[in-house]
This record gives C-alpha cells, structure tokens and sequence, in this order.
C-alpha cells in the first residue's frame, strides 16, 4: 500500500474538508559527525483531520507522539513527506512563510508553569500571540480580548496583572489555554494538557477544551497516555509504535482495538473494579521498545508481541481496513 493509498483510508468522510493531511511525514534526526544511524522517530506517517474533529493521538513514551505534532507545526523542518495545512503545502515553507498560519495552529504543552515565561505578566503572554499575529488594532482592543478569555477559561481579569508563579498548575494550564485560543486557531495540538494534573482538575480542563472546540469549531490533535481520557474526547484514535501508527480506530470503540499493541495499552490501564482486575489475566508486552536508531525487520512491535508469527521477522504489515478499525498487523 503506498503512502498516498494509506492517506485516503485514514480520510474519513464527512460534511467538512480535511483541515490537516499528513502524507507519509518522515522526521529523523542525525547524530553529531553524521555518520551513525539517524534516529527514525517518525517514519512514514499518513493520515488526515476534518475541520472540528479530534484525533487521539496515544503510545508508549519515546514512540514519536511529540515529535509528529512539532513536526506537523513545523517547529521542525519534516525530512520527507508532506503536511498540508487547508490545502496549502506547508512542509517547506520558511519562517517568513509560515507567519500567516502560526495564528491557525497552536499548542498546549504539557507542563504548564514550564510552558509560561516567569518574567512576564498574564497580560503579557496572552498579548504576545494577539501582538505577533497583528490581531486587535489597539493594545486596548487586545486587553479587553485577553480580559475575556481569562473570564472563558474561569480566571478573574485580575490575573493580567499577575505572574505565573502566583497560579496553581491547573490555573496555569489555563492560561496555556487561553494562550493557545486567543487567536481562534483552526488547528490546536494538546501534547498531554492534563497529564500534571490531580485527577479532579482533568477533567475540568477537557471540559474547558471541548467547550472551545464546540464554540471555535477548530480541530484537536489530542495527545495522551491516558485511553479512558482519549474515549471521551476524541472522534478518533490513531495508536503509534516506534514512529508509524499501527491502528485508528474511532474513540467509543477502542475497548475493541484489534492490534496486540492497542490491546497491550489497553490492558495496562487500572481497572476499576476489583473484580475486572482480577480477569486481567494476560501479561504486558515484555521488552523494552527498541532502539528507533535500528527498528526490527518486519513488524516492529514483533519482538514484544504475543501473538509474533514467523512472517512477522521478516515481512512488514500492510495496513488494512478491518471493519471501522484500520490495522498494520498481520493476523488481519
């Protein structure tokens, strides 16, 4: 199957254009002198995001789940492939080039007192974008936009005044929020939003997303380790391994994931119940996830896998639609 055959299976159809193709993105990165290995920590990634949607983006650390997103935002250059940002390739633009989409795409990290210079004010940070972008004609215009974001992420206006250091995490992160929003973006990358968060602010700050996402219409790349996080935010879930996706499926069905990976994830999420606990039954994948420098022949995952086959050494799996799920694994 070729790159561009993967894409169009990825696409979902819908109402909407896609805001974001991604067509077989490469980003590697080489070791001082140049002579060793690059490290492949995205190896050939396709798949495509309607206007509105949210995709999950979830895996093990270490297996790329960053550096796509930085690639796709082009804080890195990408070393082959091709982003397509509403229709526009955007994958070789230079800094000056990419000036009129930066207000379109935007992030939130995943540390939020890290992620907020502790020399400037609120006020100074949420101007910065508005300023940046030549957005609001005035500095009071920008003032009052900032004063009524802070409002929409639940924090006085009063906080304008105030630094970072003087906020709780989860309030932080609400600022990073409103960060991220204040240019009304088509397109925002949430690397782990609420992963440093107490379980009780999470979901307020998912709530406080899919408010905005309902208001502003834009899309989310949702990435996280949290599956029970991903069911209830995400249209869809593509799970990465060793810098390719193995499986999209969409987010209510992911119980139902077909690949030993997904299904490996999926058992190491704490049950609930102690009952359910006691039927997990199955052990974890063995191993650790190997050297992106020199990934296995074949599948990737096969060194760590249960359900290994003789084909899976040697042959690469295609990837195949199973159902509504879309799986790279040869038992399909």
């Amino acid at each position: 199957m070729t790159a561009l055959e993967e894409g169009a299976l990825l696409r979902e159809s819908g109402p909407s254009p896609a805001i974001l193709s991604v067509e077989n993105l490469k980003q590697y990165f080489y070791r001082k002198g140049g002579r060793a290995a690059p490290v492949k920590a995205v190896d050939g990634v396709s798949f495509s995001l309607l206007h509105g949607e949210t995709l999950g983006l979830v895996g093990e650390s270490g297996c790329g789940k960053s550096t796509l997103a930085r690639s796709i935002l082009r804080i890195y250059t990408p070393t082959d492939g091709r982003v397509l940002f509403e229709g526009s390739d955007i994958t070789r633009l230079s800094r000056r080039g990419m000036r009129p989409y930066r207000k379109k795409m935007q992030m939130i990290f995943q540390d939020p007192l890290s992620s907020l210079d502790p020399r400037m004010t609120v006020g100074e940070i949420l101007l910065e974008p508005l300023a940046g972008n030549r957005i609001g004609g005035s500095r009071a215009e920008r003032l009052l936009r900032a004063g009524e974001i802070l409002g929409q992420v639940g924090l006085s206006r009063d906080a304008l005044g105030r630094y970072p250091k003087e906020f709780s995490g989860g309030q932080c992160q609400r600022i990073g929020v409103a960060r991220a929003l204040i240019t009304k973006p088509g397109l925002v990358v949430c690397d782990e939003p609420v992963s440093a968060l107490d379980l009780s602010i999470r979901s307020q700050i998912v709530n406080l997303l899919l408010d905005f996402q309902r208001e502003l219409g834009c899309a989310y790349i949702f990435i996280t380790h949290d599956l029970s996080v991903l069911r209830s935010v995400s249209g869809r879930v593509a799970v990465m391994y060793l810098g390719r996706i193995v499986e999209l499926c969409p987010g209510a069905e992911i119980s139902a994931a077909l690949h030993p990976y997904t299904q490996t994830l999926l058992e190491a999420v704490p049950a609930r119940n102690p009952r359910l606990a006691r039927q997990k039954n199955r052990p974890p994948a063995t191993g650790e996830v190997p050297d992106p420098a020199s990934p296995p022949e074949g599948c990737r995952f096969h060194p760590r896998c249960r359900r290994a086959m003789p084909v899976c050494k040697k042959t690469p799996p295609e990837t195949r639609a199973i159902g509504r799920n879309l799986v790279c694994c040869h038992l399909y």
